[in-house]
């Protein structure tokens, strides 16, 4: 493994690698290069890796991240889409015999199929990567849903998308995606990257996000789908009041309604409040009162 190679992720490099390999950007895969190496370094060091973990990258480009990852971690598997990168990898990361590069698509990946195959057990998993603006929540969502207790998550995603994930209630941009986070991982804002740093420029600026495991999650595992759907129902429509999201979903009726509300009230809650003003603990309640009364969101 070589220290001494020249950065992937300086301007020079990276444009020398795709002038050598004739590499055009494909608009509907979202590819955007990092080309600020000392960017790209922050976001390894936000991950706290250490020379016995492990690495899942997704969408690793050219290499830029994966060469810097490969310099701290034990093992890297970085799952690539775009099978015209494939080559261009093997070139790039020749010198790092800890680094495995597959060609699958991560929405499609049974990723604990994938941690068994691929990876060492014993020691904890991360994953670090540049996700495509595109697809980031789906993405989020399955990492959040895999049976996999990854360690820890740093991702570069578009500067919006990370605001509603650390978003608090009251705040335009709590919503549905913050609390699906939130109750099961602390979420942290690590820094910006502007838009000047990527190769093509998008068209927005990112920023880079910390997601750590809380110790004990919100929700058992085992609602964990459920809870979900009520959270979707609760924000369907952020300007209605929440208790009218759950009349659409359920059917209104006037007794549906009196029903309602009472269970609102018997915790402490407004009938006429909109989701966006709860906290975490009081959706929970609601949530598990509505599931005591036999309110079905599966």
């Amino acid at each position: 493994m070589s220290h001494d190679a020249p950065l992937i992720s300086s301007m020079s490099e990276t444009k020398a690698i795709l002038q050598k390999h004739g590499f055009t950007f494909k608009k509907s895969l979202g590819q955007n290069f990092l080309t600020n190496p000392q960017l790209l370094m922050q976001m390894v060091s936000a991950a706290d890796l250490t020379t016995k973990e492990q690495v899942l990258e997704i969408g690793p480009g050219i290499g830029a991240l994966t060469q810097l990852l490969a310099h701290s971690a034990d093992k890297v598997v970085a799952l690539e889409i775009d099978q015209r990168l494939l080559p261009i990898l093997a070139d790039t990361l020749a010198a790092y015999h800890n680094v495995k590069v597959m060609n699958q698509d991560v929405l499609k990946t049974d990723l604990a199929e994938l941690v068994r195959a691929n990876f060492d057990h014993v020691e904890p998993i991360k994953v670090v990567a540049n996700l495509p603006y595109y697809i980031t929540t789906p993405i989020l969502f399955k990492l959040l849903a895999a049976p996999v207790p990854f360690a820890k998550i740093v991702v570069m995603m578009q500067k919006e998308v990370a605001q509603r994930l650390v978003a608090e209630p009251g705040h335009k941009d709590y919503g549905s995606l913050s609390v699906a986070i939130q109750t099961k991982m602390t979420a942290k804002i690590e820094f910006k990257v502007p838009k000047t740093a990527f190769v093509p420029q998008p068209k927005v600026d990112s920023a880079i996000v910390s997601l750590t495991p809380l110790d004990t999650p919100l929700i058992p595992e085992s609602q964990q789908a459920s809870f979900n759907q009520f959270v979707l129902v609760a924000f369907k429509q952020r300007r209605k009041q929440m208790i009218n999201n759950f009349l659409n979903y359920f059917g209104k009726s006037d007794q549906l309604r009196a029903d309602l509300s009472r269970y609102f009230e018997g915790i402490g809650i407004k009938p006429t409040v909109r989701a966006e003003a709860l906290s975490l603990v009081q959706l929970k309640q609601l949530y598990q009162i509505l599931l005591k009364n036999n309110y079905n969101f599966n």
